[in-house]
């Protein structure tokens, strides 16, 4: 290929599902110049991959896009907890969970809540939202080959429509492709894990009946066990339109075919309970549950993300969530090289980081489905034999142990078994209410386009490390903010007593004191905390940033 191309971006960013949008979404607020192309017409158009943890929610909210997903997620706001039952006639089966914050006690640790928006609902929103910031979005385009070189990559896009050719130079390309990534395996990267898992055809359906028997048990998802018509049920609106998922077993020589609409309207009326129920169906999808991670998530100038980088079991919807939050490791990454305020081997951590999250995510998402007992999932052995801790640390408490941080303890597991948000080195920041010239936010609000510095605005050390902050935001060219956190009149930020997490000592929260001061990265992660007072903290800030930003 030559290197002179019909357009120049920045990214490339190749795959327009989640993942690729969510990516876009957050090069956009970063002010990244990018395209996006996917082969497919439009957004999905099939309900899946509904679940939106607190994480995810956070990056949502700090994205400027939590109301729009809130609207489109209205259908389904009421609808709470797993419900395992051989039938829904009558009152049988009990609830896996019933709901997901029973008693409000998350709010002790995000300011947002989890959030129910199903992939064909939550796609348009993140494309409108890509859109609205510039990116240049183009469905019914496809990678058709690329190559790369030491100052870019050159990819060669067909347009579906008119089967016009084009070229794309870009400084860097994104696969946000999907399991069968033709990126990933054009570049022979390899993958580990079990594998296969299970494999359901997704079906879609309308019922006016069904409602009846749901009645108030207003389920995210309902496990129903008849061994002779077991599967899984979704409600899409909680009144006529369903999604039933019917185990699909490739591995004894059965077909997509055999699965005709007489068999499945049958297998759903057994499944159910009900031998008349109106079952009408609108459209089915084969799909495959798999745990697998990329061996490699960077090659050169080409980054893997989402189901291109790693495929996990469905339970728990940790395979969406880890996806979107590999697009915001990367989106802060990529913009600080491209801007110059980072070196370029910055992106060598996201492999670093991501990697070992998505080897543990998925080794839990395995164990969840076996504890759940998902239809249609019988493990070898070895298979999800792993720890089966609560979803909260899995969420929220996963932490990178090397990249672009320092001192992180290697002693701490990359998930752990219980909740844990101290402000170490290496995991998210803490949430805290505070506010900021009389407008309430959480710190989770502070993080988005620079590096943090926070301190205290009640001390002299606090008040060093924020003129040493200054100097070199003011020098350097590093994106840096500093906040002064406190009350007084050089508080930056002071404490706001109202609600969880309101009025909570900062330093304290992050396991530091006054005299010492935390580095916060844009996608909220801690990089660096000095417990102290320290001789020269312009030296050691400019020294930690180098390290943490690599830097020369």
């Amino acid at each position: 290929m030559q290197q002179k191309a019909d357009h120049q971006v920045p990214v490339l960013v190749v795959g327009g599902s989640l993942v690729g949008l969510s990516l876009s979404l957050f090069l956009g607020r970063l002010g990244v110049p990018h395209m996006l192309v996917e082969r497919h017409s439009g957004t999905s158009i099939h309900p899946r991959g509904r679940g939106n943890n607190l994480r995810t929610m956070e990056l949502f909210r700090v994205a400027g896009i939590e109301p729009d997903i809130k609207a489109a997620a209205s259908l389904l706001a009421a609808n709470h907890g797993i419900l395992q039952t051989p039938t829904l006639a009558g009152d049988a089966g009990e609830w896996l969970f019933r709901e997901i914050d029973p008693g409000g006690g998350l709010a002790k640790f995000s300011p947002t809540t989890w959030c129910l928006c199903s992939q064909n609902d939550l796609e348009p929103v993140l494309l409108k939202g890509a859109r609205a910031l510039g990116g240049d979005l183009r469905y019914f385009h496809e990678l058709e080959g690329f190559e790369q070189d030491s100052e870019g990559v050159t990819a060669l896009v067909r347009d579906r429509d008119s089967d016009a050719l084009y070229t794309v130079r870009a400084d860097y390309l994104v696969a946000c492709d999907g399991p069968r990534s033709p990126v990933r395996n054009r570049l022979g990267i390899g993958q580990s894990g079990p594998g296969d898992l299970f494999a359901n055809v997704s079906v879609t359906f309308r019922s006016k009946l069904l409602a009846e028997s749901v009645g108030d048990r207003h389920f995210i998802c309902c496990y129903l066990t008849n061994p002779e018509a077991d599967g899984a049920l979704l409600p899409v609106d909680n009144k006529e339109h369903w999604v039933f998922h019917a185990p699909w077993h490739p591995e004894h020589g059965e077909t997509l075919e055999e699965f005709t609409e007489e068999r499945l309207q049958r297998h759903i009326r057994l499944a159910v309970g009900v031998p008349d129920l109106d079952v009408e169906i609108t459209g089915k999808a084969s799909w495959r549950a798999a745990e697998r991670v990329a061996e490699r998530y960077t090659a050169g100038r080409v980054l893997l993300a989402g189901d291109s980088a790693h495929e996990m079991s469905p339970t728990g919807a940790f395979g969406s969530n880890t996806g979107i939050q590999d697009a915001h490791n990367l989106a802060w990454k990529l913009a600080a090289v491209l801007d110059g305020w980072a070196g370029p081997d910055l992106l060598e951590t996201y492999d670093t980081e991501r990697r070992p999250v998505a080897l543990a995510t998925s080794a839990r998402a395995s164990a969840r489905s076996v504890e759940h007992s998902h239809p249609g999932f019988a493990p070898t052995p070895g298979v999800g034999g792993g720890p089966r801790s609560g979803i909260l640390p899995v969420v929220l408490c996963y932490r990178y142990l090397e990249g672009a941080v320092l001192d992180a303890d290697p002693a701490h597991p990359v998930v752990p078994d219980a909740v844990r948000l101290t402000g170490d080195p290496g995991s998210r920041s803490p949430h805290l209410w505070l506010r900021r010239a009389g407008a309430r936010l959480s710190t989770v609000d502070l993080y988005e386009r620079s590096m943090v510095l926070l301190c205290d605005a009640g001390s002299a050390a606090g008040a060093a490390w924020h003129a040493a902050a200054r100097r070199i935001a003011g020098t350097d060219g590093v994106r840096l903010e500093a906040y002064r956190i406190g009350a007084g009149a050089d508080a930056d930020l002071t404490y706001d007593g109202e609600g969880p997490g309101g009025g909570t000592d900062w330093a304290a929260a992050h396991g530091t004191t006054a005299d010492g001061a935390v580095l916060v990265r844009p996608d909220g992660f801690v990089a660096w905390r000095a417990t102290g007072a320290v001789a020269d903290p312009e030296t050691e800030l400019r020294a930690v940033l180098a390290a943490v930003l690599r830097r020369g």
